[in-house]
């Protein structure tokens, strides 16, 4: 039997990182991930040819670890939400050059400084790019700190892969909360990288990494091209879980810390006589859009459960084509619906309760108005 270990989120992803095989790490303390930045600055040390380094900014962290990409190293960063906003001049040099990059934001509440309870209000920008110009990073949604460990090794090979940045977006209770764990359900895959900027030892040519085309029909080319990768990933890397879904006429969608309430929430809806399921995204990006669109001919409304003020219910509605009514059972600012109130929402969805209640008494706090 595989040896299970207590450990936080945020340790559980550092650990789970120079597991597989990530040497380097460039970063910036902020809540709720320093964990993250404090392992690496004990571990990384004594391992040969570890390397951690606080840097000057977040700015500053994101640029080295472009350069250590380019030069063809596992190399990653962490940060919480205003930090990941500084990293995305950077992530968007890192997407125009083709060069593969992990990266993790455990979410903070926002816009601005906010506060740094768990949040889920960065999905907008990570998964519509982050920065300037048209690329996608793969955006990995651990709901367990199980996860945050098997995910940290999957995102390494899938940056690998497609030469793309994958990104962890966590919240906060994720990061922060402890759960016992193993390390041996995630496989280290490993690529040849001959486009790195390894040293020529007068073997070979030069190699040139560069997200700068003057020429407005070659960089056209290039960002087809890319594109054409990122196709390949929405084929093939959607990952999902389904829970109920077999016979549910209510289809609950929620990713990290929200789709654990959801999911009690989905088992109290049963004992209530409410067929309801769950469909957790695991991938943010690519979004699990087919089995979305398969629920829609099977259920009559979706809820979609965010610690947020709506930015996933977008893509819950695009998946189905508006094919069912969807509302919105959301906290923001730090706060996290419970049970009940996700239960109030989906006997509201099946027309066992009237989802137009008197004012003071909306199924959650957020939730006045939304259909």
């Amino acid at each position: 039997m595989a040896e299970r270990v207590l450990m936080k989120g945020n340790e559980a992803i550092a650990e789970a990182a120079i597991r597989a095989g990530c040497r380097h790490y460039f970063g910036y303390p902020i809540t709720p991930q320093t964990e993250v930045a404090a392992y690496m600055a004990k571990r990384l040390p004594k391992i040969e040819g570890g390397v951690f380094l606080q840097a000057e900014s977040e700015i500053a962290s994101i640029n080295m670890v472009y350069g250590a990409a380019a030069a063809g190293f596992r190399v990653m960063t962490s940060s919480s939400s205003p930090g990941i906003s500084l990293k995305s001049e950077g992530l968007s040099y890192i997407a125009g050059s083709d060069v593969p990059a992990f990266v993790v934001n455990v979410q903070r509440g926002g816009p601005g400084l906010g506060g740094i309870q768990p949040s889920q209000s960065d999905y907008f920008q990570a998964t519509k790019g982050g920065g300037h110009g048209d690329y996608r990073m793969i955006v990995l949604a651990p709901a367990s700190v199980q996860e945050m460990a098997s995910l940290t090794v999957k995102g390494f090979n899938l940056a690998d892969k497609y030469l793309m940045t994958s990104m962890i977006l966590a919240d906060g209770t994720i990061g922060q909360m402890m759960e016992p764990i193993t390390f041996e359900d995630a496989r280290v895959e490993t690529y040849d990288k001959p486009w790195a900027l390894s040293g020529t030892k007068m073997r070979r040519g030069h190699n040139i990494v560069n997200s700068l085309y003057l020429k407005p029909d070659e960089l056209e080319r290039k960002n087809f091209e890319r594109y054409e990768r990122y196709k390949s990933v929405e084929e093939n890397e959607v990952m999902y879980e389904e829970y109920m879904m077999e016979d549910a006429e209510v289809c609950v969608v929620a990713f990290g810390i929200a789709s654990r309430v959801a999911k009690n929430a989905v088992a109290a809806a049963r004992k209530e006589g409410v067929r309801a399921g769950l469909i957790r995204p695991i991938t943010l990006w690519p979004f699990p859009k087919a089995p979305l669109r398969k629920a829609a001919d099977q259920v009559k409304a979706f809820v979609s459960v965010e610690l947020n003020m709506g930015q996933m219910i977008e893509d819950v509605r695009l998946a189905i084509e508006c094919a069912r009514p969807v509302s919105l059972c959301n906290r923001a600012g730090g706060m996290i619906p419970s049970p009940d109130q996700v239960l109030a929402s989906i006997q509201a969805a099946a027309g066992c309760r009237d989802s137009r209640l008197p004012e003071g008494q909306m199924t959650s706090p957020a939730q006045k108005g939304v259909n």
